[in-house]
């Protein structure tokens, strides 16, 4: 059983070269997987402003919308519409609002005002960087030269800093098939060497939505870029995602020790409860001793394959929703809300552990500290491309 599921996981996709309408690759020699759509739509401002990409044909319904103000700059929630589909996205951690399925279901926590992203942790939805996860030490050696970061977890860095991606007010532009948000961050900023131009744009697909990352650093310098959104398949606010199934197409799995930091080795998951290869409810062994330091899943995973490939399945057995996650990526952290503190939610939802699941591609965390690791390094002027769709499906 757990053979044939793996076997099933590791399907590659084939890769989608560039077309008038279609996607664009990610990474030299990685695809993202979908056609095109070929799709009609419009832009509309709420103001009466039309987008509209230059030399390209309108094919998709983008509304702007005002959502305060953060670092003296407007911040705008931007709501795309195609397939049955609807995607709101922030200017503010270029962050996922909601994502609402053709059946209706906004499957993506999130809050209604800005003042809870600002005043809020947990990152929900947002852009993770410089550097997703820990960073152990919040400090690191890049060609004989030490950077100290800023730690915001104990000693240690976590998800960028105490000023990461998350909360920063982000430009942003429309694309042909989405939006891309875009910034600068600055030499120096959280401690990081190198001025980093970033861009991720969101695009939504046939069956769903493509995240894609791209990044250009002035010095050698670590990137590593996610997005944090919370998933229940049930729709957001319905319960805890103990009940879902979940299948990750991977054999091993980097052990932690304290501070959650890796130790630097890889494990095979088999015979503990990080066993995924088959799927299994993540309530099943939520119990369980291994995950007892982080009470729940807060792992990283080592995935199988190269190029575009698929790393997890999600299904909600209540009403058949499921969700495949396609990356580039080498690792995928699931994190089960362990520790979201009950607090309010959109439209007068409730929230808290285990409210939703995160799956969240990246670079290993702490990887510059471990040989073993794949290296997270972006040298100056090189080229940081990668992708992670999340497609749905419904019985």
């Amino acid at each position: 059983m757990g053979g044939a599921a793996s076997a099933s996981l590791e399907t590659r996709l084939s890769p989608l070269q560039d077309t008038p309408g279609g996607a664009a690759s990610c990474g030299m020699q990685r695809a993202c997987a979908g056609q095109g759509s070929g799709l009609q739509y419009n832009r509309i401002h709420k103001n009466g402003r039309l987008f509209q990409p230059a030399g390209r044909e309108l094919r998709l319904n983008m509304t702007e919308t005002a959502f305060g103000e953060a670092e003296g700059r407007p911040v705008a929630q931007l709501t795309l519409s195609a397939y049955g589909y609807h995607v709101s996205l922030l200017s503010y951690g270029a962050a996922i609002q909601s994502l609402v399925l053709p059946n209706g279901l906004d499957v993506c926590l999130g809050y209604d005002a800005l003042a809870e992203y600002q005043e809020q942790d947990g990152c929900l939805g947002a852009t993770i960087g410089r550097y997703a996860n820990r960073i152990g030490g919040a400090a690191f050696t890049i060609n004989g030269e030490k950077y100290r970061l800023s730690a915001n977890e104990g000693t240690n860095l976590l998800h960028g800093g105490a000023r990461g991606f998350d909360r920063r007010v982000w430009n942003y532009a429309p694309t042909a098939e989405g939006v891309a948000f875009s910034r600068l961050s600055p030499e120096g900023e959280e401690g990081f060497p190198g001025a980093l131009t970033v861009t991720v744009t969101y695009s939504l697909l046939p069956d769903g939505l493509r995240i894609r990352y791209e990044a250009e650093s002035t010095r050698d310098t670590y990137v590593s870029l996610t997005n944090h959104a919370y998933f229940n398949l049930a729709g957001q606010g319905n319960g805890t995602v103990l009940g879902h199934t979940l299948a990750i197409a991977a054999e091993e799995y980097t052990p932690a020790g304290a501070g959650n930091l890796p130790l630097g080795v890889y494990a095979p998951v088999a015979g503990t409860a990080l066993d995924f290869r088959a799927a299994m409810p993540l309530g099943s062994r939520i119990e369980d001793a291994l995950l007892a330091p982080t009470h729940g899943y807060d792992h990283n995973f080592a995935l199988l394959g190269t190029g575009m490939h698929r790393a997890a399945q999600l299904f909600c057995p209540e009403n058949g929703v499921s969700m495949a996650v396609h990356t580039t990526m080498e690792g995928l952290q699931l994190y089960t809300a362990n520790f979201l503190s009950a607090r309010a939610g959109k439209g007068g939802t409730r929230y808290g552990a285990y409210s939703g699941v995160c799956l969240e591609t990246q670079r290993f965390p702490d990887a510059m500290h471990h040989a073993l690791f794949p290296s997270p390094l972006l040298r100056a002027g090189a080229r940081y491309d990668e992708c992670t769709e999340y497609r749905f499906a419904f019985r």
